[in-house]
């Protein structure tokens, strides 16, 4: 297939697949019109299994109904999701601290509250992406104004619970790299000196912390100054977020003008990240490997989950638009065609998300506290954009 043909018709099956098939699934069995934004805990035929909200989700699925206005097409349906959710948010989702909640039930009443500010940074997305959407400039201070109190509550000692007691000197690369991904949806409707200090902050650590050539790996946990912590949580590569970290970078890049040092700073991310995830023997992204090859400790550590595809889909889109180098275009094919193959559930819709190594079904369910309309539409919107661009 010519290499226009074969992204015109990616372009086309992106967008095909996000409006008949994941969003209706989702407004179709998840989305609560009586209280307000999204249940995510579905069977695999859509039956609510738990009224149970997952607080990062209503931020993610806000997110994703905008960005589908802002990028697809200006489906009214959508948007109002978008600001029924975000409502929610706001009534129900934030405690009297400023801090969010992690879970809640149906009506919005609180169940529980973690250490992490992730909840946090998918509503700040969700703010920005629905400004942008609906020119509401108060949804932008908002999205800016929760940016600032994330910062607050990581730099202050003793507002979040430490992961490890005093003893273990550490830091961790999730939260380095969701705060790139913040800052650079926020820029796209408001200017501030703290988001660009927030993505050199990142950036910095990212390269002289978390890099480590020597393994030829991004780690997922560092020592303060980015020494290796031997041990299996301080070995531990996860490829997928790795992979998501290379295409944030992207953003950024040409935000700035295409970069050159930033670019190949995540060209070497993903390169070094795909290596150690691509599955040689069954196809595939794995979830965890230890960066001196020892067995790692996670017991889903050779799993095929949804979200990793997704991220290694995106990545190599954007390494091809970026340079033209016909191995990131071969590497879409791969993971398309190993994703494609696997993932989708052509008699319920929608897509499984958690696989066995060798691609067979380990819970068909479609949605938990941690899997919903977030990765698999956030590729289908980014993998159309991405082609259109390549096309033009």
């Amino acid at each position: 297939m010519p290499t226009n043909k074969y992204f015109e018709y990616w372009a086309e099956r992106y967008k095909g697949d996000l409006v008949d098939n994941i969003l209706p699934f989702w407004f179709s069995n998840g989305l609560d019109k009586e209280n307000g934004g999204i249940y995510t805990c579905l069977d695999r035929d859509g039956q609510l299994m738990d009224s149970t909200k997952s607080v990062w989700f209503q931020g993610r699925f806000a997110f994703i109904c905008a960005f589908a206005y802002n990028n697809v097409e200006k489906n009214p349906e959508w948007l109002a999701a978008a600001k029924s959710t975000l409502e929610f948010i706001e009534n129900h989702c934030f405690d009297t601290d400023g801090r969010m909640y992690f879970e809640v039930a149906a009506d919005g009443t609180p169940l529980r509250k973690r250490r992490y500010v992730f909840s946090e940074s998918f509503a700040a997305i969700a703010m920005a992406e629905y400004a942008l959407a609906a020119n509401d400039e108060e949804y932008a201070r908002k999205a800016l104004s929760l940016f600032k109190d994330m910062r607050r509550f990581i730099k202050t000692p003793g507002i979040l619970e430490p992961k490890y007691l005093p003893e273990v000197k550490a830091q961790g690369h999730s939260i380095t790299m969701i705060m790139v991904n913040v800052a650079t949806c926020i820029k796209k409707v408001m200017s501030d000196p703290e988001l660009d200090e927030q993505l050199d902050e990142s950036i910095h650590a990212l390269k002289h912390y978390f890099m480590h050539p020597e393994f030829k790996a991004l780690l997922e946990m560092v020592g303060p100054e980015g020494e290796l912590i031997d041990t299996l949580n301080g070995r531990t590569i996860n490829p997928g977020h790795c992979i998501e970290t290379a295409w944030f970078l992207f953003d950024v890049a040409e935000s700035r003008g295409n970069d050159r040092e930033l670019i190949d700073m995540a060209l070497t991310i993903l390169d070094w990240s795909w290596d150690w995830g691509w599955d040689k023997q069954y196809g595939g992204i794995i979830n965890f490997r230890d960066c001196k090859n020892l067995p790692p400790q996670d017991y889903s550590q050779d799993m095929k989950f949804w979200w990793p595809q997704t991220e290694a889909v995106i990545a190599n889109l954007y390494a091809y638009k970026i340079t033209g180098d016909e191995k990131y275009l071969k590497r879409h094919k791969m993971v398309s065609d190993w994703t494609y193959a696997h993932f989708p559930d052509n008699e319920f819709g929608e897509w499984y998300g958690y696989l066995h190594r060798d691609g067979t079904v380990a819970q068909p369910a479609k949605g938990n506290l941690f899997k919903g309309p977030f990765h698999i539409p956030r590729m289908m919107i980014k993998g159309y954009m991405l082609c259109n661009e390549i096309v033009k």
